[in-house]
């Protein structure tokens, strides 16, 4: 525990992160059908999840797409959890 008593200690952390864990919830994702429909993956930052509408599962991405020729921007977007993968 840590001094709040809520929490890991700052050893458990540290060897999480030398072994490659992390606690933190961003992760790394390809994004399929982006919203340039270049017809190619864009790497993303996943940050959330939810339960959409119909009960499936939206992450909530960033990613970067060619919106204008030649001007690139930052989207941000709830997608599907099957235009999602990590490789």
């Amino acid at each position: 525990m840590n001094r709040s008593g809520d929490g890991p200690t700052m050893a458990t952390r540290v060897a999480r992160s030398q072994s490659g864990e992390s606690n933190c919830p961003m992760r790394h994702v390809w994004v399929a059908d982006a919203a340039d429909q270049a017809g190619v993956k864009r790497p993303g930052l996943l940050v959330e999840w939810r339960k959409g509408p119909l009960g499936s599962w939206e992450a909530l991405v960033f990613y970067g797409a060619e919106l204008r020729s030649g001007q690139w921007a930052v989207v941000q977007e709830w997608v599907s959890e099957a235009l999602l993968s990590r490789a």
